[in-house]
């Protein structure tokens, strides 16, 4: 699974129309709420949370997806935190989010260009706040769920060290610390690929099960 940022916008607000899946209220002033590009069961997605991963992708990792790519993650985060909240999963503490939100400022060379980033992507500080909040409890949920059915063996850490981490070592011309040095680093690389394996084979299950509409036929 794509590391799963979650963005919402303000419910749509029109009487009778279905709901954009929840999300950061938006001034209505400043916010025009366009098409629907997708409904999942009962709620809907706009194209203005499309809109809003790509500038938080672009903050968080200097680049962005396509459109087609990017509403496949929204529905596929709709998936996560409808099953999550169902479950009474707990919230982040703020104080996670503090974490979060200091490494991220941590990429920019000063705060001065830290908010100059968010104004040219139309990001609110809050707003920025509440996607980390939800990436976090998307990623703890997953986490959580498949974690412990992943068994790693022995045999599958000297498969990596021998076969992937060596090698690598090799080609950068660095030195073998021993595999007694790296074994756990190796293990939980090991149990977050075979976290990202059960979550997508789960997503795209769920999929399939679902009553998911896109009137522009996409994804």
């Amino acid at each position: 699974m794509r590391r799963a940022i979650l963005i919402f916008v303000s419910l749509w607000a029109a009487a009778g129309a279905p709901q954009a899946f929840s999300g950061t209220a938006a001034p209505q002033s400043t916010r025009v709420v366009d098409r629907i590009v997708a409904r999942v069961e009962d709620d809907i997605i706009l194209q203005s949370q499309v809109r809003e991963l790509d500038a938080f992708q672009q903050l968080v990792d200097g680049h962005t997806e396509s459109d087609d790519k990017l509403l496949e993650e929204l529905i596929e985060q709709w998936i996560v935190e409808t099953e999550a909240a169902a479950a009474h999963f707990p919230q982040p503490a703020q104080s996670e989010v503090d974490r979060e939100l200091a490494r991220l400022k941590d990429h920019f060379a000063n705060p001065e260009i830290y908010a100059t980033r968010l104004s040219e992507l139309s990001l609110s500080a809050a707003e920025v706040r509440q996607l980390l909040s939800r990436q976090i409890y998307v990623e703890r949920y997953v986490d959580y769920k498949f974690r412990p059915s992943v068994l790693i063996e022995p045999a599958d850490i000297e498969t990596y060290y021998q076969k992937e981490f060596l090698p690598e070592l090799a080609k950068n011309n660095q030195p073998d610390p021993g595999r007694a040095v790296v074994e756990e680093q190796i293990r939980e690389l090991l149990v977050q690929r075979g976290i990202s394996d059960m979550t997508a084979k789960w997503l795209d299950d769920t999929k399939s099960r679902l009553k998911i509409e896109t009137p522009g036929g996409k994804p």
